[in-house]
């Protein structure tokens, strides 16, 4: 009975250590499936597809080709209209707006009325130059008079010379009285007819667009009141700022392409006119001044852009456009990973191909191609996938997710 009982307790420990050597074993299939699983999803930085898959999605290869590309200078800037093409309209006296003949946006021309403005006190010039005619005629009797009495011995010189001074004085009067009327828009010889007038007319000093008016039908306005503001927008310019190692580079009459920061939609064309010769403020930058060229529908006195100059041609590493993809804000290509065994080729093993998403810098694009500039260091004839990188990208993040989740 003893006997009996020693060989159940044996044969019930050799049942669980087997059972619990079972557990601990993987199949060799499930363990083939985890090793795939680990050489695909990887750090998140490679993807290994097969050639079926590669055949399928249409991945080209390639290399980092050396191609004449013109090279560029990358800015940021904004649009300008000079100060001589920009005006303030203000009344030289003071008075009620009338009319009001403009709204912003309107197109006007140099010496279109653009407002009226109202004063009694406007007449009182008028009159007075209109009354200083008679007295000039009286002074210039009593001159004659005092005149022809001197050279007879019998007048007074002081009493000629009192006349003379009374004559000159009343015609340093009408002349200034005449500029006061010529600065309120009034031709003195009108006044001829006795028809005074106490509306003047306020008029464009340049042509150009309307930007803002500042008064209503109604308004009180002095000489301190800017009535509206006028831009002529025929005459922008760029304004960028470049970095001191990049200004050699420049000169004259070169090329520039800009868009608008919040519209880079549309291009729009420039050419530098002048480079600045001090730093703006504290940094580094110095200022370029380029006259745009072409249509100027949309662009407005200060509006922020973004500009390319175009540089002299180089021959620099390039790559195809659809080799590069952009991923949270940094530029990649993908490097085909080479078998340990450099005898062996990439057609050779047959199975599978390991791709390595590599950072780079991209630069200036050309006929297909963009500059580019490789962030880690890679093989000399490195092979890269030069079509279809999207799909590649597609299959990291989304076995990114399919790791997460695991």
């Amino acid at each position: 009975m003893k006997n009996a009982a020693t060989i159940l307790i044996f044969t019930l420990l050799a049942w669980k250590l087997q059972s619990c050597g079972s557990a601990d074993e993987k199949s060799p299939a499930a363990q083939t499936e985890e090793k795939g699983h680990n050489d695909e999803y990887g750090n998140g930085n490679t993807a290994t597809l097969t050639a079926e898959q590669i055949k399928s999605i249409g991945i080209e290869i390639g290399g980092i080709e050396e191609k004449q590309l013109t090279a560029s200078i990358r800015a940021n800037g904004a649009l300008r209209v000079p100060n001589q093409n920009k005006a303030s309209v203000n009344s030289l006296y003071s008075g009620i707006i009338r009319s009001l003949l403009i709204q912003p946006g309107n197109i006007v021309k140099k010496g279109q009325v653009i407002a009226t403005v109202a004063n009694p006190d406007f007449i009182q010039s008028q009159e007075e130059y209109l009354s200083i005619n008679p007295r000039i005629t009286l002074a210039e009797q009593e001159y004659s008079r005092q005149k022809e009495l001197n050279a007879g011995n019998a007048g007074a010189l002081k009493n000629l010379q009192s006349a003379e001074s009374s004559l000159n004085a009343l015609r340093t009067r009408k002349s200034a009285l005449a500029q006061q009327i010529l600065l309120m828009g009034i031709n003195p010889s009108s006044l001829e007819n006795g028809q005074l007038i106490s509306v003047l007319s306020l008029r464009a000093p340049i042509s150009g667009i309307v930007s803002n008016v500042s008064v209503k039908i109604g308004s009180y306005i002095d000489l301190n009141t800017p009535v509206a503001d006028i831009v002529d927008n025929s005459q922008l310019h760029l304004d960028l700022f470049v970095y001191e190692k990049d200004l050699p580079r420049l000169k004259d009459n070169q090329s520039i392409h800009f868009t608008l920061t919040n519209n880079p939609g549309k291009e729009y064309d420039a050419e530098i006119y002048s480079l600045g010769s001090s730093f703006e403020d504290e940094s580094k930058a110095v200022s370029v001044h380029a006259t745009v060229k072409g249509d100027k529908t949309g662009l407005i006195d200060g509006m922020n852009i973004t500009a390319l100059i175009s540089l002299d041609k180089i021959t620099t590493p390039a790559v195809p456009n659809d080799a590069i993809v952009t991923h949270q804000g940094q530029d990649y290509i993908f490097l085909v990973k080479e078998p340990q065994d450099h005898k062996e080729t990439h057609e050779e093993t047959g199975n599978s191909t390991t791709f390595e998403k590599i950072p780079v810098a991209k630069g200036t694009s050309e006929v297909g191609y963009t500059q580019i500039t490789v962030l880690k260091q890679i093989p000399a004839n490195a092979r890269i996938v030069t079509k279809g990188a999207f799909f590649v990208l597609a299959r990291i993040t989304n076995s990114g997710e399919g790791e997460h989740g695991h």
